[in-house]
């Protein structure tokens, strides 16, 4: 029995996004692009990919060591953002 839309592998259609909040981050803490690329390990052009929300993935293992280099939570960098805009940070009915 299907509940909704779903794509081609049978799974439900997912109607927002995941949204990297990176730059609010390192403006808050003080940390340019070139800094937090050599602390992660990768090139300041795959790290500008992922800041300005050109990627479709992340590996744990990258976010985990942006999360080391910023002292944060996965939380902090990454949010749901409904089809409305609403980006789930709000109150909920």
């Amino acid at each position: 029995m299907r509940h909704g839309p779903a794509t081609r592998r049978g799974r439900p259609a997912v109607s927002g996004r995941i949204v990297l909040r990176l730059d609010r981050m390192m403006v808050e803490r003080g940390r340019s692009l070139g800094w937090l690329a050599r602390q992660v390990g990768i090139t300041d052009a795959n790290l500008s990919k992922i800041k300005n929300n050109h990627v479709s993935a992340i590996r744990f293992s990258t976010l985990a060591a942006i999360c080391e280099a910023l002292d944060c939570q996965p939380g902090d960098v990454l949010v749901y953002e409904a089809d409305d805009g609403d980006d789930g940070t709000g109150p909920r009915p």
